[in-house]
C-alpha cells in the first residue's frame, strides 16, 4: 500500500500557537500524537511519500523520529527539511529524497512536488471514461490564504470551456490535491483516500 502526507512539521512548536494553531499543549504531545496516527495506519512494508516539511528538528532528533515511523519512507524535499543536508543525519530510512517526482499509482500518474504546480504535466489526460489520469499532490501552503487562492484557481480552471482539435467542447481538468496533514487528522492516506478527502472539502468551499 502507498500513502501520501505533507507538512507534518515534527518538532515545530510554532505550528501549535501560530499558523496552523494545532492546539497541542507541547511539541512532545504533537509529535507523539502524529507518530501514533502514522503507525496506527502504516505497516512495515507500506510506502509513505512525504511531500515535504517532515521535521523542524535537528539531524539527531529527526533521525530518532524516522526510526520510529513505520513503512518505507520517500521524501519530496520541502523548504523546511534542512536536516537533509546535515552530515549527522541518518538518511538510511529514506528510499530516496527528491525535489520532484512522477509516479504511477493504480494506472494513474501522480505528480509530486512540495509546492503546488498549477499547470502540471499530464493535466489534460483522461481515461476512456472521462476520469482523470493524472493528479498533482502538493503541500507547503497548509490551510492558508495561499490555499484559498489555489482553490479559486481550480474553480476557474474547471469552469473554463475549451475546444479540442475535433471541435468538441470540454472543460479543463484540474486535479490538484493538498495533502496537508491536518486535513487527514495527521494520518497518511492513499491516493483514493486523498481524492475522497479533497472532494468532501471541495463541497464545503464551492
Amino acid at each position: 500500500m502507498r500513502y501520501y502526507i505533507a507538512d507534518l512539521h515534527f518538532y515545530h512548536g510554532a505550528m501549535n500557537d501560530r499558523m496552523d494553531c494545532r492546539g497541542f499543549s507541547s511539541v512532545e504531545e504533537m509529535n507523539e500524537y502524529m507518530i501514533g496516527k502514522w503507525n496506527g495506519k502504516v505497516r512495515e512494508n507500506d510506502e509513505v511519500v512525504i511531500i515535504g516539511d517532515l521535521s523542524w528538528g535537528n539531524a539527531e532528533e529527526t533521525s530518532q523520529l524516522t526510526r520510529r515511523l513505520n513503512g518505507r519512507l520517500y521524501l519530496i524535499q520541502g523548504n523546511h527539511d534542512g536536516f537533509v543536508s546535515k552530515t549527522t543525519m541518518d538518511m538510511s530510512r529514506f528510499e530516496w529524497v527528491k525535489p520532484y517526482e512522477e509516479l504511477y499509482d493504480n494506472k494513474r500518474k501522480v505528480v509530486l512536488c512540495h509546492y503546488p504546480i498549477i499547470c502540471y504535466n499530464g493535466q489534460y489526460r483522461l481515461d476512456e471514461n472521462g476520469n482523470p489520469r493524472t493528479y498533482m499532490l502538493y503541500g507547503h501552503v497548509h490551510d492558508s490564504r495561499d490555499q484559498r487562492l489555489v482553490e479559486q484557481f481550480q474553480e476557474i480552471t474547471r469552469a473554463t470551456v475549451v475546444r479540442n482539435a475535433q471541435g468538441h467542447e470540454r472543460t479543463i481538468p484540474c486535479n490538484m490535491i493538498n495533502c496537508f496533514c491536518q486535513y487527514s487528522d495527521y494520518e497518511p492516506l492513499t491516493l483514493d483516500e486523498w481524492i475522497a478527502c479533497d472532494e468532501k472539502r471541495r463541497r464545503q468551499w464551492i
